[in-house]
Protein backbone atom coordinates (compact mmCIF):
# COMPACT_ATOMS: atom_id res chain seq x y z
CA UNK A 1 0.00 0.00 0.00
CA UNK A 2 2.84 2.29 1.05
CA UNK A 3 4.71 1.22 -2.10
CA UNK A 4 1.62 2.40 -4.36
CA UNK A 5 1.58 5.99 -2.66
CA UNK A 6 4.36 6.52 -3.16
CA UNK A 7 4.37 5.36 -6.82
CA UNK A 8 1.70 7.29 -7.43
CA UNK A 9 3.18 10.72 -6.25
CA UNK A 10 6.17 10.22 -8.34
CA UNK A 11 4.16 9.52 -11.63
CA UNK A 12 1.93 12.73 -10.40
CA UNK A 13 5.41 14.64 -10.18
CA UNK A 14 6.03 14.10 -13.67
CA UNK A 15 3.15 15.53 -14.71
CA UNK A 16 3.72 18.69 -13.57
CA UNK A 17 7.45 18.87 -14.38
CA UNK A 18 5.86 18.45 -17.83
CA UNK A 19 3.09 21.47 -17.17
CA UNK A 20 6.34 23.93 -15.58
CA UNK A 21 8.03 22.81 -19.29
CA UNK A 22 5.17 24.15 -21.13
CA UNK A 23 4.57 27.13 -19.19
CA UNK A 24 8.42 27.61 -19.60
CA UNK A 25 7.85 27.70 -23.14
CA UNK A 26 4.78 29.52 -23.23
CA UNK A 27 6.62 32.29 -21.06
CA UNK A 28 4.55 32.41 -18.09
CA UNK A 29 6.21 34.46 -15.24
CA UNK A 30 6.11 33.37 -11.81
CA UNK A 31 3.65 30.38 -12.27
CA UNK A 32 6.92 27.71 -13.03
CA UNK A 33 8.54 28.19 -10.23
CA UNK A 34 5.82 27.39 -7.76
CA UNK A 35 4.29 24.71 -10.03
CA UNK A 36 8.39 23.52 -9.56
CA UNK A 37 8.07 23.01 -6.13
CA UNK A 38 5.05 21.62 -6.23
CA UNK A 39 6.58 18.77 -7.98
CA UNK A 40 9.66 18.86 -6.41
CA UNK A 41 7.74 18.71 -3.00
CA UNK A 42 5.67 15.70 -4.55
CA UNK A 43 8.82 14.01 -5.56
CA UNK A 44 10.78 14.35 -2.12
CA UNK A 45 7.84 13.24 -0.69
CA UNK A 46 7.48 9.83 -2.14
CA UNK A 47 11.20 9.18 -1.63
CA UNK A 48 10.66 10.03 2.25
CA UNK A 49 7.60 8.01 1.96
CA UNK A 50 9.89 5.03 0.60
CA UNK A 51 13.07 5.70 2.93
CA UNK A 52 10.60 5.88 5.88
CA UNK A 53 8.53 2.55 4.87
CA UNK A 54 11.65 0.75 4.45
CA UNK A 55 13.04 1.58 7.81
CA UNK A 56 9.57 0.94 9.07
CA UNK A 57 9.90 -2.43 7.64
CA UNK A 58 13.49 -3.25 8.73
CA UNK A 59 12.66 -2.19 12.31
CA UNK A 60 9.57 -4.57 12.56
CA UNK A 61 12.11 -7.28 10.53
CA UNK A 62 14.33 -6.89 13.84
CA UNK A 63 11.94 -6.67 16.79
CA UNK A 64 10.21 -10.12 15.25
CA UNK A 65 13.42 -11.26 15.05
CA UNK A 66 15.02 -10.87 18.50
CA UNK A 67 11.03 -11.66 19.99
CA UNK A 68 11.89 -14.85 17.97
CA UNK A 69 14.86 -14.99 19.51
CA UNK A 70 13.97 -15.35 22.96
CA UNK A 71 11.12 -16.94 22.49
CA UNK A 72 9.95 -20.01 24.52
CA UNK A 73 10.41 -22.11 21.80
CA UNK A 74 13.52 -21.13 20.79
CA UNK A 75 15.43 -21.33 23.84
CA UNK A 76 14.18 -24.79 23.99
CA UNK A 77 15.50 -25.78 20.47
CA UNK A 78 18.80 -23.81 21.44
CA UNK A 79 19.04 -25.86 25.07
CA UNK A 80 18.43 -29.34 22.72
CA UNK A 81 20.90 -28.31 20.45
CA UNK A 82 23.53 -27.51 23.27
CA UNK A 83 22.45 -30.83 24.77
CA UNK A 84 22.82 -32.78 21.32
CA UNK A 85 25.98 -30.98 21.35
CA UNK A 86 27.40 -31.84 24.67
CA UNK A 87 26.53 -35.93 23.93
CA UNK A 88 28.39 -36.07 20.67
CA UNK A 89 31.60 -34.46 22.97
CA UNK A 90 30.75 -36.71 25.56
CA UNK A 91 30.49 -39.52 22.69
CA UNK A 92 33.90 -38.80 21.34
CA UNK A 93 35.72 -37.75 24.61
CA UNK A 94 34.17 -41.57 25.59
CA UNK A 95 35.72 -43.19 22.43
CA UNK A 96 39.18 -41.45 22.60
CA UNK A 97 39.18 -42.49 26.61
CA UNK A 98 38.59 -46.32 25.20
CA UNK A 99 40.97 -46.07 22.36
CA UNK A 100 43.60 -44.81 25.02
CA UNK A 101 42.71 -46.76 27.93
CA UNK A 102 43.03 -50.36 24.93
CA UNK A 103 46.32 -48.90 24.38
CA UNK A 104 47.74 -48.36 27.36
CA UNK A 105 46.56 -51.87 28.42
CA UNK A 106 48.25 -53.40 25.70
CA UNK A 107 51.45 -51.79 26.34
CA UNK A 108 51.19 -52.90 30.37
CA UNK A 109 50.20 -56.51 28.57
CA UNK A 110 53.35 -56.57 26.47
CA UNK A 111 55.52 -55.25 29.29
CA UNK A 112 54.40 -57.87 31.32
CA UNK A 113 54.43 -60.61 29.28
CA UNK A 114 57.52 -59.46 27.93
CA UNK A 115 58.77 -59.64 32.08
CA UNK A 116 56.70 -63.28 32.04
CA UNK A 117 58.76 -64.42 28.75
CA UNK A 118 62.42 -63.20 30.28
CA UNK A 119 61.37 -64.96 33.51
CA UNK A 120 60.48 -68.29 32.45
CA UNK A 121 63.51 -68.06 30.10
CA UNK A 122 66.04 -67.75 33.26
CA UNK A 123 63.84 -70.46 35.02
CA UNK A 124 64.23 -72.77 32.07
CA UNK A 125 68.20 -71.79 31.79
CA UNK A 126 68.68 -72.38 35.48
CA UNK A 127 67.30 -75.81 34.85
CA UNK A 128 69.31 -76.37 31.99
CA UNK A 129 72.38 -75.26 33.93
CA UNK A 130 71.34 -77.61 36.71
CA UNK A 131 70.78 -80.37 34.13
CA UNK A 132 74.21 -79.58 32.61
CA UNK A 133 75.47 -79.84 36.29
CA UNK A 134 74.02 -83.36 36.82
CA UNK A 135 75.30 -84.64 33.73
CA UNK A 136 78.87 -82.83 33.76
CA UNK A 137 80.92 -86.09 34.57
CA UNK A 138 79.61 -88.05 31.81
CA UNK A 139 79.91 -85.55 29.03
CA UNK A 140 83.61 -84.44 27.41
CA UNK A 141 84.49 -80.98 28.61
CA UNK A 142 84.20 -79.44 25.02
CA UNK A 143 80.85 -80.65 24.80
CA UNK A 144 80.14 -79.59 28.04
CA UNK A 145 81.38 -76.49 27.48
CA UNK A 146 79.39 -75.85 24.18
CA UNK A 147 76.48 -76.65 25.69
CA UNK A 148 77.20 -74.03 28.41
CA UNK A 149 77.73 -71.21 25.84
CA UNK A 150 74.64 -72.37 23.95
CA UNK A 151 72.45 -72.25 26.73
CA UNK A 152 74.27 -68.29 27.51
CA UNK A 153 73.84 -67.63 23.99
CA UNK A 154 70.14 -68.66 23.52
CA UNK A 155 69.40 -66.66 26.84
CA UNK A 156 71.11 -63.53 26.04
CA UNK A 157 69.19 -63.82 22.74
CA UNK A 158 65.65 -64.31 24.35
CA UNK A 159 65.30 -67.61 22.43
CA UNK A 160 63.23 -69.78 24.17
CA UNK A 161 62.16 -72.39 21.59
CA UNK A 162 66.45 -73.11 21.26
CA UNK A 163 66.36 -73.33 25.26
CA UNK A 164 63.29 -75.69 24.71
CA UNK A 165 65.11 -77.61 22.13
CA UNK A 166 68.63 -77.50 24.08
CA UNK A 167 66.81 -78.86 27.15
CA UNK A 168 65.26 -81.88 25.26
CA UNK A 169 68.78 -82.46 23.56
CA UNK A 170 70.41 -82.44 27.52
CA UNK A 171 67.56 -85.05 28.79
CA UNK A 172 68.73 -87.45 25.82
CA UNK A 173 71.91 -87.23 26.22
CA UNK A 174 70.83 -88.54 30.06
Amino acid sequence: MIIRISLLLMLASLPVFLLVELLLWLAIPGLPSAIIMLGTAMLLSAFAVLIIAGLLGIFKIIARTVLDYFSAKQRAQRRLWFVQARQDQVKRLFYFKAMQIRYFNELNRKRLLTLNNRKHIQSLSRSIDKDLLSIKTKLPEIAYLQLQQDNARYRNRQDIEALLTLQQKISTIV
